[in-house]
């Protein structure tokens, strides 16, 4: 890792970076913790547009690479390298969950950067809002969320049954998730 000022990178991250890469996963930022180097004119609108400096990213490629370097840090959140860490603003989560494969104990989201993640202990369902307007999201990695589009969510509620203490929800990787504030 980064000490003193210094802006290389430690061997086993390099290893594990090349390793994720050589699976199609995204790169390891996690473990990456390079110097601030201030703010980038990127915002990621609630319904999961990304605009740089005011105009819609057109490319798939350019913001699946962007999804890709994405970190978060508390309440902020830093499209990040080895040796750089720019800011940037999110208005809601980085990402949209626009479809999901429900089966019996299963479900299977697809975000609208190519993620796809099963719902369970690593990935949980979460729901936040009100009964009136609930807010449902999907946690995807790293403390990064995609909020999980209507017509999703209505496929979740369609298969939704009793759970514990009588709240209607969903069985996914071995553990409820309550779909009601």
């Amino acid at each position: 890792m980064a000490e003193n000022g210094d802006k290389s990178v430690s061997a086993a991250g390099l290893a594990e970076a090349v390793e994720i890469a050589a699976k199609g996963g995204p790169p390891p930022v996690h473990l990456w913790n390079p110097p601030y180097c201030g703010e980038m004119d990127l915002l990621i609108r609630a319904d999961g547009t990304w605009l740089h400096e005011g105009s819609p990213i057109g490319r798939p490629a350019m913001v699946r690479l962007f999804a890709g370097i994405l970190k978060r840090e508390g309440d902020r959140f830093f499209l990040v390298s080895p040796v750089e860490k720019l800011g940037i603003r999110v208005e809601d989560a980085p990402f949209l969950a626009t479809d999901a494969e429900i089966a019996p104990g299963r479900v299977t989201f697809t975000t609208n950067v190519g993620d796809r993640v099963e719902a369970g202990p690593d990935h949980a369902i979460i729901l936040r809002g009100s009964a009136e307007a609930p807010r449902p999201y999907v946690h995807v990695r790293a403390g990064l969320e995609a909020l999980i589009d209507r017509k999703t969510f209505y496929r979740l509620a369609a298969g939704a049954a009793p759970g514990p203490e009588g709240r209607i929800g969903i069985e996914a990787g071995g553990q409820f998730f309550a779909l009601e504030p």
